[in-house]
């Protein structure tokens, strides 16, 4: 008997190791198995984990929990995903517990599509059953398409059926995620409607009643940019069957500075950049974002906004680049200046008048710190040449 043919290197799915991204199922393995080793309430039909067990993935716990890993017994510490206000999490779980969509609204950078992922994983333990909304997204990316070569030679028949990723949560039982829903048309829009009301997709090209109906655990998280909101906005009969989830940018400097912390030591591992943006310099990031975010300095000093969104995931950016940058093209060490001469791009996009902003608020602010403060000195001249 023939052995079976080896999948070559370029079909063969890669280890883990070699995805630059995992899935957060994937990257928080552990962390999921230790919630379930000592999962103590009820746990919804087809979920993996309890509405309260959910919440303690994302927000994470105070002690780690003792479980069984690999067949050896280790503690598990359970880290923080979401560096928000806990209830936002806490409606969001309650949502999807019901046969309500939920729908995660804030401005970019806020963390939706974060927030989504890790609830798709905790509660189906997949989250990549995904459709990214644009434009040209089609009906048919929705629900289904068809082998077409297949169609021509045998009719259609289930096993030439496409399915999207939408159906395949349906039959799966599992969450379905919608990234920027308010991106694509109100005709494509209108096709959740039926799958929101009926949890059922009609298959009219196959004989019979052909429908395929959604199992227990099925539901649907979609995230819509607040600055989208007019750009395809959601029919009546649409937003009837969402809950919205009202996502605000992070309120206060201490919480951001953590969220830049967290999330660039993580993105620095990933790339094995051997370096740390020490705390002096996260916090006079977070201070530059918030205070040209807000449009007033901490001394009450005035100044313009920019166009482009100041957002958290913005900052994390910058503090990434400056990391990268001083690793291959500096001392090694992240200091102000490479703050400076890196915050340019986030800042100054599609609009060359936020290069006055910017002008005016290191002129006016980051100058005047500089003359008793070196960080602020370092980054002000950095700035300033990058400028230019």
């Amino acid at each position: 008997m023939a052995k079976p043919a080896k999948k070559s290197e370029e079909t063969a799915a890669p280890p883990v190791s070699e995805i630059l991204k995992e899935p957060a199922e994937i990257k928080y393995a552990h962390e999921l198995e230790a919630l379930r080793q000592n999962e103590k309430d009820e746990v919804p039909a087809a979920w993996k984990l309890s509405p309260r067990s959910v919440l303690a993935y994302i927000v994470g716990t105070k002690k780690p929990l003792t479980a069984t890993i690999n067949g050896a017994q280790v503690e598990v510490p359970i880290t923080r995903k979401f560096f928000g206000d806990d209830t936002i999490v806490e409606r969001s779980i309650v949502t999807l517990a019901s046969e309500r969509a939920l729908l995660l609204v804030g401005d970019p950078g806020t963390g939706k599509s974060w927030l989504s992922e890790h609830l798709a994983a905790a509660i189906s333990g997949c989250s990549t059953l995904t459709i990214q909304g644009t434009a040209g997204t089609t009906e048919e990316q929705i629900k289904y398409s068809w082998n077409i070569a297949r169609i021509i030679a045998e009719g259609p028949k289930p096993e030439n059926m496409i399915a999207s990723p939408c159906m395949i949560s349906m039959r799966k039982g599992a969450i379905f995620r919608f990234e920027e829903i308010t991106r694509c048309v109100g005709d494509v829009q209108d096709a959740l409607v039926s799958i929101c009301s009926d949890k059922a997709i009609a298959v009219p090209e196959l004989p019979g009643d052909a429908m395929v109906f959604a199992r227990p655990g099925f539901n649907i998280i979609a995230t819509a940019n607040a600055r989208d909101q007019g750009v395809n906005e959601l029919s009546a009969a649409l937003k009837r069957r969402f809950n919205y989830v009202h996502i605000p940018v992070v309120a206060d400097q201490k919480t951001e500075v953590e969220i830049v912390r967290t999330r660039s030591k993580e993105l620095l591992e990933r790339y094995k950049i051997a370096a740390r943006v020490e705390e002096p310099v996260l916090k006079l990031l977070a201070t530059v974002f918030r205070e040209m975010r807000n449009g007033v300095t901490a001394e009450g000093v005035n100044v313009q906004k920019p166009s482009t969104t100041l957002s958290t995931a913005e900052a994390i950016g910058v503090a990434l680049d400056a990391a990268i940058h001083s690793r291959y093209f500096g001392s090694g060490v992240v200091g102000a200046d490479s703050i400076g001469r890196n915050l340019v791009g986030s800042i100054v996009k599609e609009d060359l008048d936020d290069v006055k902003v910017l002008k005016e608020y290191l002129s006016l602010v980051a100058k005047k710190r500089g003359e008793g403060d070196a960080q602020w000195k370092a980054f002000y001249e950095a700035a300033i040449s990058a400028i230019k």
